[in-house]
């Protein structure tokens, strides 16, 4: 209440922040300090010329999702709290520490499936590639925003085929520019493996990215969750078609089925690998070209090895 009779006032604003502050450590505080979310983005709308207003206030947000997350509480923010965090984003499209910030408080929001659909629904998708165009050098917002965009691809409305499209080549560029980095590798395959999902690539996407998908699994092989995602990704692209199974036997930079074997030979206590490999390998199976080739491979023989290890999967 002691915010909202002042809106305008920048200090009392900024005190208001300062005092929910105090509350952070307080474990039992957290109810509250959700309810408070609205007031807090708010307060950054209001005033975003002041950039120490605006830090204060996410950092604030991040304890307050960093807390909720720990405890399980996702936060189903609403459209006007989404609408006021699109508003800071595009105040500050031009600074990259501040922004690196507000970029994982919109991961941390996008958990929520109905906030992820109201940061859709206030246009975030091309501000989020207009700040991965520009900053894709900088890890954390590359890493931030792969994720955002997952969740926006695999929430249940997909109105914004258009634009989700258009995620497409910068998410690639994204991976290509990250590829040692496991954790952005992970997060940009991840958006890759959604987007495709939706029906988001073009027929001329399908084969190179297969071969940036197959590059990322090279450079990471110890990266369980990057090699299950990686591998429903190469799975979705070669179900669209047969160029994308072709990209991954006849990749120049060595076999695909080659890494197919090592992959599931390193991970080969975890069921979830041994399922995606088996799900892009059922996918591949299915065109008669490839699936000679993989027989003269020895796939069987993988097969069979994981056939024993999983016998009851």
């Amino acid at each position: 209440a002691f915010m909202q009779a002042s809106w305008d006032v920048e200090e009392v604003q900024a005190e208001g922040i300062q005092y929910l502050a105090s509350f952070v450590e307080d474990k039992t505080a957290l109810p509250y300090l959700l309810t408070c979310t609205e007031v807090i983005t708010l307060a950054m709308k209001v005033h975003t010329d002041s950039l120490d207003l605006q830090v204060d206030g996410c950092t604030l947000l991040l304890e307050i999702l960093s807390q909720a997350l720990k405890q399980g509480v996702t936060m189903a923010l609403d459209e006007s709290v989404a609408s006021c965090l699109l508003h800071t984003v595009r105040e500050h499209s031009e600074n990259e520490e501040f922004l690196s910030m507000l970029c994982t408080v919109l991961m941390m929001v996008s958990a929520s499936e109905v906030a992820a659909e109201n940061l859709r629904k206030v246009g975030i998708i091309p501000d989020l590639l207009s700040i991965l165009r520009r900053f894709l050098h900088n890890d954390n917002i590359c890493f931030s925003c792969c994720a955002v965009l997952w969740s926006l691809a695999v929430s249940e409305d997909n109105t914004d085929q258009a634009e989700l499209a258009s995620a497409v080549p910068v998410t690639s560029a994204v991976l290509q520019e990250h590829l040692q980095n496991g954790v952005i590798a992970e997060s940009a395959c991840s958006a890759l493996w959604a987007l495709a999902l939706q029906g988001c690539l073009a027929d001329s996407d399908y084969e190179p990215t297969a071969a940036l998908v197959l590059d990322a699994l090279r450079m990471n092989p110890e990266r369980k969750r990057l090699v299950e995602n990686g591998c429903l990704a190469l799975a979705t692209l070669v179900r669209l078609s047969e160029t994308a199974a072709l990209a991954i036997l006849l990749d120049s930079k060595g076999s695909g089925t080659e890494l197919i074997k090592q992959e599931y030979h390193l991970h080969s206590h975890e069921p979830g690998v041994a399922e995606a490999l088996c799900l892009l390998m059922n996918e591949m199976v299915q065109y008669d070209e490839v699936m000679l080739n993989m027989r003269s491979q020895k796939m069987e023989k993988l097969l069979s090895e994981i056939k024993f290890q999983f016998p009851f999967s």
